[in-house]
């Protein structure tokens, strides 16, 4: 069928205003992946970043969150916003007036007549369009004191409730200032007392209570206190190997032959070296991976 030269002129037309508007459309959308938005994290000093082995001027510049941008650049630019507090647990988040432990934390903040949770919601009801994303890490100094019980698992039972009701409260408070959109992502952790095993003396019997400990009680708490609020949680616990088999084991120095779940402990934490229960650079980078992957999900 032939077509006249006005239908012609005129399809011609509404073929470039078409072209332009898409032209348009994906330049918008490219625009708002540039913008700066920010992000915003709130915890301990997971979300500090904090390790030992630096000096008190770089201790929090490897962190998951200080990593993160870095990761998820091609698809948003992200700045900083860290709320995170050494030593936080998920009642002093909510309760406690001002932080002592901010140290260097790339983004870190300065909130000295507001809570955490405080200062944070009033950063964000401040910027509410530009909150990209929220992450929070809090709940494991609720239950650190129990690695000197005598009833360990006893001792995580007595102080999960007022953490499940802590965090459903925190995260609530935080979706409402946020919003039904903004991404929201909470992380658990590692289980570092698998590394018991090659302390000094050994306690493999208390790391394997740690592992019913994560696996029965706190992780599935955490669940429960974040999934009304919508926020995506990820299950470092489950990620790092933890619950391997014990018998599947494998050689690392010094240690010799261990469970391949103990020596990815060892070779993420510090815990096999000094006891201390934060991640290394490489550890926190695997924290970030798994962050940037569930975020990245959430804003296709």
């Amino acid at each position: 069928m032939k077509m006249s030269l006005r239908r012609i002129v005129m399809a011609g037309a509404l073929l470039g205003t078409a072209t332009m508007s898409i032209t348009a459309a994906g330049a918008t959308t490219a625009h708002k992946a540039k913008t700066p938005m920010y992000y915003v994290a709130l915890g301990d000093s997971y979300a500090m970043g904090y390790q030992p082995g630096y000096s008190d001027t770089s201790e929090t510049v490897h962190g998951y969150v200080q990593q993160l941008p870095a990761l998820v650049k091609a698809k948003a630019k992200l700045v900083v916003v860290n709320f995170g507090c050494g030593g936080a647990t998920s009642t002093s988040i909510l309760q406690q007036v001002g932080c002592a432990s901010l140290a260097t934390s790339l983004g870190g903040q300065t909130y000295p007549t507001q809570t955490q949770e405080q200062a944070a919601i009033a950063f964000i009801n401040a910027h509410r369009s530009q909150i990209g994303l929220i992450t929070i890490s809090i709940g494991g100094n609720d239950f650190d004191a129990c690695v000197n019980s005598n009833d360990a698992i006893g001792c995580v039972s007595t102080s999960m409730p007022q953490m499940k009701t802590n965090i459903t409260t925190l995260a609530s408070d935080l979706r409402a200032a946020a919003g039904p959109t903004v991404p929201m992502i909470a992380t658990t952790y590692p289980d570092v007392v698998l590394g018991m095993y090659v302390t000094t003396p050994p306690n493999p019997g208390f790391a394997n209570l740690s592992l019913i400990a994560f696996k029965s009680i706190i992780n599935p708490d955490m669940v429960q206190a974040y999934t009304p609020s919508n926020v995506a949680f990820i299950d470092v616990t489950t990620a790092t190997g933890a619950y391997t088999p014990l018998k599947k084991t494998t050689k690392l120095a010094p240690y010799g032959k261990i469970p391949v779940a103990v020596a990815t402990v060892c070779k993420l934490t510090w815990f096999c070296e000094r006891k201390d229960i934060h991640p290394k650079t490489a550890g926190y980078t695997f924290i970030a991976q798994l962050v940037a992957k569930q975020y990245l999900k959430m804003v296709k």
